[in-house]
């Protein structure tokens, strides 16, 4: 491929995105905080714990008091998506959430779902629901009366694709996504399929975490994956882990030729995604793998038809264990080395730096980030990095991490093109390279 190589107009369009996030109830304030470095992460004192339920029990001294809270998970503008007080009371926070990002998200492309032309897809996952039996099932006087099954259908996950369907009245495949970690990144893959496949016109992508009581803390386990002292530092010489926290995110893809024919808003471009499986080539179920990552990577990349020396940002993974990290940038490496020698060409970035892990959600989470680096020609920095983890000699990779604001500058001649990675515990990796949106002549 030429450097000179100008973006081309096949691809998936992305035309609207919306998200809640730590410290930001929508995606301009993600990215606002994320510009100006800030972390959206809660520090809980033990009067907020106890209040919340905490048993401090005898792990008060390794209790982790941080995490991400999503703020006004608990509302809901039950009628506006004919819900009753009950329903809604009923409802798992999340399904609640998503539901709202959703409107959201066609709002921000600029469609009203009842007019959309075409069929509309929705590919989403939530996490473990932590409402229902802390907050239904310990209830017979609410649940009896309403029954068992509704309730059912208003907090298990398997429900979240279609009640959008449902709410939104969408047409397309609706399908809910679970692969852990990687479930959201997942999902903006399995969406793009279905628009290549002409199975829908529009779809929607993305998933959600949200864990009631919101105040808890985690314990710290010595050689767990919970950070020590409630900070996420990737690639850091300090990184003890990762934290857990709240969030959601949702896309909404359009094939690029007709977003461009309608004179959609086009904020990024899919131009290349993967999807595989570790298998057993890894020390166990829950550890990763440096061959399934670059072999995912390398999948994207060659469906992108871009050489590795012309990507110039990464959003990682970036988990902060010490596990995670160096085997990541290993199969990074082992990735762009099988085209390129050359080396610190590429900015790295994790915005769990700035949020923690979202769980299911984590890997919209960064899609948006690094579709709004694109769209804004700036790459945020990465939190709390003063000094590389021993186990990664970076000098020796195609990689420097991003630790500052930085103007977005690619190669001569060349579009900025980004990758984004998403891990999920049990093996399912998903990549997902990503082109700025192409510079169109104005309509007369």
């Amino acid at each position: 491929m030429s450097n000179s190589e100008s973006p081309s107009l096949d691809g998936i369009a992305v035309v609207g995105i919306a998200g809640r996030f730590p410290g930001s109830r929508d995606c301009d304030e993600f990215w606002q905080n994320m510009c100006a470095g800030r972390e959206g992460l809660t520090f809980f004192t033990d009067e907020e714990l106890e209040d919340a339920g905490v048993d401090l029990g005898p792990n008060k001294g390794k209790r982790v008091r941080s995490r991400g809270v999503v703020d006004d998970a608990d509302m809901f503008d039950a009628a506006f998506f004919g819900y009753t007080p009950r329903e809604a009371e009923i409802m798992d926070p999340q399904q609640r959430v998503f539901l709202e990002i959703a409107w959201a998200a066609l709002e921000s492309a600029g469609f009203d779902p009842e007019r959309v032309p075409g069929a509309v897809g929705v590919y989403a996952g939530a996490s473990i629901n932590s409402y229902y039996p802390n907050n239904v099932v310990s209830r017979p006087d609410i649940l009896g009366p309403f029954g068992v099954f509704p309730a059912v259908t208003l907090n298990e996950k398997d429900f979240l694709a279609t009640r959008v369907a449902y709410k939104l009245n969408l047409r397309g495949p609706a399908i809910s996504v679970q692969t852990a970690c990687s479930t959201s990144l997942v999902a903006v893959c399995n969406a793009c399929q279905s628009l290549l496949s002409y199975e829908c016109d529009l779809a929607l992508a993305g998933g959600v975490a949200v864990n009631f009581p919101q105040n808890h803390s985690y314990i710290h386990e010595e050689g767990g994956m919970i950070s020590t002292d409630g900070h996420c530092k990737p690639f850091d010489k300090g990184a003890t882990g990762t934290l857990f926290s709240d969030g959601a995110g949702v896309v909404v893809l359009r094939r690029l030729e007709d977003a461009i024919e309608s004179g959609d808003t086009i904020l990024a471009v899919v131009k290349g995604y993967a999807l595989n499986n570790d298998g057993s080539d890894r020390p166990g179920f829950t550890a990763p793998s440096v061959n399934g990552q670059s072999e995912v990577i390398q999948m994207a990349q060659a469906f992108a038809d871009f050489e590795p020396d012309t990507i110039s940002y990464i959003e990682a993974h970036g988990t902060a264990t010490p596990l995670g990290d160096p085997i990541e940038m290993a199969g990074l490496t082992q990735a762009f080395r099988e085209r390129t020698d050359a080396s610190q060409f590429c900015a790295i970035g994790s915005v769990k730096s700035n949020l923690g892990h979202l769980d299911v959600a984590a890997g919209i989470a960064g899609f948006i980030k690094t579709v709004l680096a694109l769209h804004h020609r700036e790459i945020p920095p990465t939190l709390h990095f003063t000094e590389p983890n021993p186990k990664i000699d970076f000098e020796t990779t195609p990689f420097y991490v991003a630790d500052r604001l930085m103007e977005w500058t690619p190669p001569p001649g060349v579009p900025r093109r980004a990758g984004v990675s998403s891990f999920g515990v049990g093996g399912t990796n998903a990549h997902v390279v990503l082109e700025e949106a192409p510079e169109l002549e104005p309509s007369g």
